[in-house]
């Protein structure tokens, strides 16, 4: 029978497909082999040391990205045919000045709420406190900050947003963030715990970013068809034929 060295080194021998080398290559070439001088160890450095600026850089990025990657799923483009959009730098804006720095203080004082209390029911406790807290402020900010990027100016505007919005925001984040928190609880050191919060949200918020626009969308398109129909056959229609 074979040891397991002989079978790592057999599997070592085994030529590798184009997919596999690209794989390999990109991961290489990304952490430099997982090294010092890696990519993601000169993020968690400058992670450590200047925190919220790393913070604000990554959210901000992801804000903006979150918005091209979901106009380009759901095939929204502007007048011009392109998918950069004003909502690009606004996303930003909000990602690097208000997002970031909301979630730097609030996992800030959850983590020194719980600062060395590991047990389970630490941990159980801290999701709970998440859950209803901290998840609730940051949907709240969340929504009032898309409700005035999406051109609401009158405080009545921003409050139908919020509440229209609330829960069914609320029921992803109780659905996501408990086992983005466990998993965060088990694996990850805390200084990493917001550009991974940050990661998570950028998934879901491309998804539920998507979705809405393909929906917009499609009510357009509903209403425009509505009003050809209901603006054919006038008599002027016909006259402007010329029969």
């Amino acid at each position: 029978m074979r040891g397991p060295e002989l079978r790592s080194r057999d599997a070592d021998a085994r030529p590798r497909g184009p997919i596999h080398e690209l794989a390999h290559d990109a991961g290489a070439a990304l952490t430099k082999g997982g090294g010092a001088k890696g990519y993601l160890a000169a993020y968690l450095k400058q992670l450590q040391e200047n925190p919220l600026r790393t913070k604000m850089l990554t959210s901000g990025t992801l804000a903006a990205l979150q918005e091209v990657l979901a106009s380009w799923i759901a095939n929204d483009r502007n007048r011009e045919g392109h998918y950069f959009t004003s909502r690009i730098p606004k996303m930003a804006i909000y990602g690097a000045l208000v997002s970031a720095p909301l979630g730097h203080v609030l996992i800030s004082i959850l983590q020194r709420l719980f600062a060395g209390r590991t047990s389970v029911r630490a941990k159980i406790l801290q999701i709970i406190v998440s859950n209803l807290i901290v998840s609730p402020i940051q949907n709240t900010v969340y929504l009032t900050s898309m409700a005035i990027i999406a051109g609401a100016r009158q405080f009545h505007q921003v409050r139908a947003t919020v509440r229209a919005g609330f829960m069914p925001v609320m029921r992803v984040s109780w659905i996501t963030s408990p086992l983005a928190l466990a998993f965060a609880q088990q694996f990850l050191p805390e200084h990493t715990w917001v550009p991974f919060f940050n990661f998570v949200a950028f998934v879901i918020g491309t998804y539920i970013n998507a979705h809405t626009k393909k929906k917009r969308i499609a009510a357009l398109r509903r209403k425009y068809n509505n009003e050809a129909r209901s603006t054919s056959g006038r008599p002027e229609d016909y006259d402007r034929r010329g029969y």
